[in-house]
């Protein structure tokens, strides 16, 4: 999911400790001096292109050395790994080079069942890919029929994991705990967190590197991803994106419109210049606030297995008075506000979670507090999981501030989510602690590609459910009126993140159809919701 992603990232930015130290003052936020360059031109993308055209023809020429995958990987045979080596500065291919990792699965049928790869991106931006070939080494039968026709590809994008991994906080500072509040009380708490902020945009400079930083894009992304079509020997891509993964769909269909052979994308970001990224991160404030509703009529009508109230209202008041507890004295001394945050979000995120959460609740009111402590504090002792985390959420400021231009003018930042906290506030102000880097991003910031349908762009396939939080139903809809012959298959009354990874035989079977035969229904489809959890 792009944006506010349940890693604990949530929470990091409501925080102490960046290493680096920097001054911000009360006034409005000042831009530095790199991000007064104009966006990206039409010259430069033109540049771009070329040079992943040359990255491209090299990569399909060197191929991919498949090997065992390194055993700290976790990722047994018979999945194999490699790399494929791509330009940092697409105008630039024969300077900087860095190196992906990707790794496959083989299909499962016969020589004569097989139509190529099919490659996977799961979101974030941040997340890695290459736990997509355990679907098939699990078994999943999600994708049984699917696995019989592709190898699953997975990839860690530029500056994730294993490829040229990026840094903005030492790992053990990000996960450290409690952190503040992400709910300011006053206006030195605003600018104890603006001064955070900006400290960690000045810590992911100093520790990726102006070079690195400058290149974290989305767009570079999708080169990225064309020259691993072109080193997997495919002339056209088989692609499956989840939430971020849309918007990387989005464009690569944009960009290589005629290098798409299938895409399906799940869970979608709206793909606007107007909505990247800024006006992203106030919709998904919204749309939390409607999804977490939705959460706590749920734990209300199942009162008899958790205690908490029998309507809205009384769960919510339980949720403010745990919140208060842990902002008074945070529980087991390590979670406060903004862990629990981190891990409720869970709920409004995943149908999956609505059992995990509200089972933690119970347990907090019915005296358990080490539960809560349990699920929402950190590890400090996992030093490999708190280096993935903070990688992960350096990549989704990296990319997100770098993407587009951000508003550097605190006053409507402050504005706007004072005004969105009042009815929504439930993500709001977490959320805009998280982005606020952007406001004082070190390098140039972007102007995003203008999504439509390209030369050759064949029907994309659209899944989407219609109370998604993180990627709003709206996005959805956008992106089908820009790629022309589109079809829309939404999840009616429902809003768990992730769809085409849910039993629900009305998407399955039309997501087995697409990728296998190519077939979609004439129209766009309705399909009820998925089983709701039980207790």
């Amino acid at each position: 999911m792009r944006g506010i992603r349940p890693t604990g990232r949530v929470s990091a930015l409501a925080c102490a400790g960046a290493l680096v130290t920097a001054t911000l003052i009360a006034g409005a936020v000042t831009a530095p001096a790199a991000t007064a360059d104009a966006a990206a031109t039409g010259h430069d993308q033109a540049r771009e292109q070329r040079g992943a055209a040359v990255a491209a023809a090299r990569a399909a020429a060197a191929g991919i050395d498949w090997q065992t995958c390194p055993a700290d990987w976790g990722l047994p045979a018979p999945i194999q790994c490699g790399w494929v080596t791509v330009p940092l500065d697409y105008a630039q291919p024969d300077g900087r080079q860095i190196k992906l990792a990707v790794d496959r699965v083989g299909s499962t049928g016969t020589a004569a069942e097989r139509q190529g790869a099919l490659v996977y991106n799961p979101g974030g931006p941040g997340a890695s890919g290459l736990r997509f070939p355990t679907r098939v080494t699990n078994k999943n039968p999600l994708w049984t029929n699917i696995s019989k026709a592709y190898d699953f590809v997975g990839f860690d994008p530029r500056g994730v994991g294993h490829s040229a991994p990026i840094s903005c906080e030492d790992p053990q500072e990000f996960v450290a705990a409690p952190k503040a509040d992400p709910v300011p009380d006053s206006e030195a708490d605003k600018r104890a967190q603006r001064k955070l902020a900006a400290e960690y945009a000045q810590g992911c400079l100093e520790r990726t590197g102006r070079a690195m930083l400058q290149q974290m894009t989305t767009p570079n992304t999708v080169r990225d991803l064309d020259v691993i079509r072109a080193a997997l020997g495919e002339k056209k891509l088989n692609y499956l994106g989840v939430s971020y993964g849309t918007y990387i769909g989005a464009v690569y269909g944009t960009l290589f419109p005629g290098h798409v052979r299938r895409m399906l994308v799940d869970s979608v970001v709206g793909p606007s210049r107007d909505n990247i990224w800024y006006e992203a991160n106030l919709g998904q404030d919204v749309a939390f606030e409607g999804r977490w509703k939705d959460w706590e009529d749920w734990v209300a009508k199942n009162d008899a297995a958790y205690h908490l109230g029998t309507t809205r209202a009384q769960v919510q008041d339980k949720w403010l008075q745990l919140r208060a507890a842990a902002k008074a004295n945070p529980l087991g001394g390590v979670v406060g506000p903004a862990e629990l945050i981190g891990f409720f979000q869970y709920a409004p995120y995943y149908d999956s979670y609505w059992t995990i959460v509200a089972k933690v609740f119970s347990a907090y009111f019915a005296g358990d507090t080490q539960a809560v402590v349990d699920a929402a504090g950190p590890d400090l002792s996992d030093t490999a999981g708190n280096i993935a985390s903070e990688n992960g959420n350096a990549v989704y400021t990296a990319v997100e501030c770098t993407d587009a231009q951000w508003p550097t003018s605190w006053q409507k930042w402050d504005r706007d989510n004072t005004a969105l906290n009042k009815d929504y506030p439930f993500m709001t102000w977490a959320n805009a602690w998280l982005n606020l880097p952007c406001a004082t991003w070190p390098v140039k910031q972007r102007t995003p590609v203008e999504v439509k349908t390209g030369k050759g762009l064949p029907t994309v396939l659209i899944v989407q459910s219609e109370r998604d939080a993180a990627t709003p139903y709206a996005g959805a809809v956008d992106l089908h009126r820009r790629f022309k012959g589109s079809r829309l298959i939404t999840e009616k009354d429902a809003g768990s993140h992730g769809v085409t990874g849910l039993v629900n035989p009305c998407v399955n079977t039309r997501v087995d159809a697409y990728f296998l035969t190519g077939a979609t229904d004439s129209t766009d489809v309705t399909c009820t919701p998925h089983a709701t959890p039980t207790p």
